[in-house]
């Protein structure tokens, strides 16, 4: 297999590798969508048990106030009746006695009986709010339950037809070759095959050594980055490059900090002038 197709083979495969990790990626993903939902559920349920108890015990202040309102104004009304009978002055107004507080007390009866009644229709209420928002979250959620299986049966049909095409666009590539580049990707942001640029690479923008851009112009195996592992091909680049590359071939280049950098080489030998300058001019004073 020519370098230049195995190449090309790499970059179908990064394209088919890179659609399918972001689909395996929402997958993962499609459950979170409704935890929020999920969330507000349990809270409504919990709010909902504290709700119902409550009702129910001011359902039960209710009953209880009720029957002893009931039975203050029964024994008030029996002792009013009794009063025709009495003729004791003191039986009288020990009777007298016992009708009035009978009347203060049904009087508070009434009041807090009104007060529990108001708190019995605002606790149904809640209780009422709580099991519409239940249901509505319910239904809501059991709605998207089947929509996250159905997305999800697609992108795993989806998934399986990915994995085939990389199957067979990898078939004849070295299985070692195809792992480290699937882990590349991955851990590249989807980008696995980088071309050299002069004798950069365009990857990780870190400078090569000649000998090592030298294998990867040759073509005739998988070369990774030593730096960012990515798989490299050369690219041809402008003359500055290419005389860069000569320059290191030839061991001529001392410094590769120096590449591309003329304006301190300018700075120096504007110094240099302004110094031979200054040395005229102060031989010229001497004469």
């Amino acid at each position: 297999m020519l370098m230049e197709e195995l190449f090309e083979r790499l970059r179908t495969f990064q394209e088919l590798l890179m659609e399918r990790v972001a689909i395996e990626k929402e997958v993962r993903e499609l459950p979170k969508s409704i935890a929020a939902q999920e969330e507000v559920l349990a809270r409504a349920k919990k709010s909902y048990g504290e709700r119902s108890q409550r009702f129910e015990e001011t359902q039960s202040r209710v009953g209880q106030l009720r029957a002893e309102l009931a039975d203050v104004v029964a024994h008030k009304d029996k002792s009013e009746q009794q009063m025709d009978s009495i003729s004791n002055p003191r039986e009288f107004e020990a009777l007298n006695k016992e009708i009035t507080e009978a009347g203060l007390k049904e009087d508070q009866l009434r009041k807090d009986l009104k007060r529990e009644e108001e708190n019995l229709r605002e606790s149904e209420g809640e209780v009422k709010s709580s099991e519409a928002l239940i249901t509505s979250q319910e239904s809501e959620i059991a709605a998207k339950r089947t929509k996250i299986t159905n997305d999800e049966a697609s992108m795993k049909a989806r998934v399986t037809e990915l994995k085939g095409k990389e199957t067979d666009i990898t078939a004849d590539i070295d299985t070692e070759v195809v792992f480290k580049f699937e882990r590349i990707i991955k851990s590249k942001q989807g980008v696995g095959i980088v071309p050299v640029k002069g004798v950069v690479c365009s990857g990780c923008s870190m400078i090569l050594p000649a000998q090592f851009v030298n294998e990867v112009r040759q073509s005739d195996k998988i070369v990774f980055c030593p730096y960012c592992s990515r798989v490299l091909f050369f690219q041809e680049g402008d003359e500055a490059q290419e005389d860069l590359i000569v320059d290191i071939e030839s061991g001529s280049l001392a410094d590769l900090d120096d590449y591309g950098d003329d304006s301190d080489d300018e700075y120096d030998s504007d110094s240099d002038m302004d110094g031979d300058s200054d040395k005229d001019s102060t031989d010229d004073s001497d004469d």
